[in-house]
């Protein structure tokens, strides 16, 4: 950071995280490392920030520093699942837009799910233009073009 701003300037610094901030942040949450890893390369790949993590708890703790522009979680993990970490998010008062991701689809976690208001719920594996129509919708006016 210190040869960033020797080299561009203290305020050009400045500008270039005023301008990473306005960036939407997409959390990804899954208990999968290679799924977590993939998923935030291809989410990075479409211009946005992403920030991961292993589980719902971890999300709980460690994500309330930054609200994100889209949660995408998976279904199935250990302790909380995606749709009890969904409720617990409405409970507390945080609501944005989930994508919802499993391999293990069932009718009914899918109506669970987006009658509580979830954008999307995807069967992995899934198609990258199916991730990102779905984040188009998640996020309306803030999607990168």
């Amino acid at each position: 950071m210190e040869f960033a701003q020797a080299a561009c300037g203290l305020s050009s610094v400045k500008s270039v995280k005023a301008i990473m901030s306005q960036v939407p942040m997409i959390a990804i949450v899954d208990d999968d490392e290679a799924v977590r890893i993939s998923t935030a390369s291809f989410v990075r790949s479409l211009g946005y920030r992403t920030r991961t993590f292993e589980s719902a708890m971890a999300f709980l703790k460690e994500g309330g520093d930054e609200e994100p522009a889209c949660m995408i979680s998976d279904v199935q993990m250990p302790l909380i699942s995606g749709p009890d970490l969904q409720d617990k998010l409405i409970a507390a008062g945080r609501r944005f837009p989930i994508i919802f991701m499993t391999a293990f689809p069932t009718e009914a976690v899918k109506e669970r799910v987006l009658s509580a208001g979830a954008v999307s719920f995807l069967r992995k594996p899934f198609d990258g233009s199916d991730l990102q129509a779905s984040l188009e919708t998640a996020l309306g006016d803030l999607t990168i073009h």
